[in-house]
């Protein structure tokens, strides 16, 4: 790809992203992203053939630009599942405030909105592949709480440390992100280490 090509889809992506956080997800087109970018419409096709693979290059876009496979290296080299566990809490904690505009944005219309579903699904699917190393890193170890199956395990795990929850107690109750990256620290490793 020559680096026109690449300049013309960075651009392209940062107009979606911008316009992601800017407007409702219904009101962002292809039209509106080519207008954006100051392309026509089929050059726009020329990047992308849908919709979809815009939102879906967005959100992995928004995580190359955030460094957010770099923070999860964090997580890959902890040497326990508790350190891992410790880890995500860390990278996924401290990313949230970074994303919430996005994820915001693609959360309020993923169940009619075709293509913000699939980038939130992508998003989510990766985020469960995370949390299920960490339960299965834990039960070989043997310090998964009996309390929990691992299936349900990996299902609390991705939901108590999701955007919505994160959301209620930062924007509603008032945490500061130190005090949400602290306290699910405390809850978390209660919850799900034996010992």
């Amino acid at each position: 790809m020559s680096s026109k090509n690449l300049d013309t889809r960075t651009k392209i992506l940062e107009a979606t992203w911008k316009l992601l956080e800017e407007q409702p997800v219904k009101d962002v087109s292809m039209s509106a992203i080519a207008k954006q970018t100051g392309i026509s419409r089929q050059a726009l096709y020329l990047h992308f053939a849908s919709r979809t693979e815009l939102m879906i290059a967005t959100t992995e876009y928004v995580d190359e630009v955030k460094g957010l496979y770099q923070r999860m290296e964090k997580i890959s080299s902890a040497t326990s599942g508790t350190g891992m566990l410790e880890a995500y809490i860390d990278v996924w904690g401290n990313y949230m405030p970074e994303i919430y505009g996005i994820a915001k944005a693609l959360l309020r219309v993923k169940e009619t909105d075709e293509a913000a579903s699939a980038a939130w699904y992508r998003c989510m699917d990766c985020l469960r592949e995370v949390c299920q190393q960490i339960i299965q890193t834990l039960e070989k170890e043997g310090k998964l709480s009996d309390a929990l199956e691992p299936d349900d395990a990996v299902d609390y795990l991705l939901m108590s440390l999701s955007i919505e929850q994160w959301e209620l107690l930062t924007k509603e109750c008032g945490w500061s992100d130190e005090k949400y990256v602290r306290e699910m620290k405390r809850l978390l490793l209660h919850s799900f280490v034996t010992g």
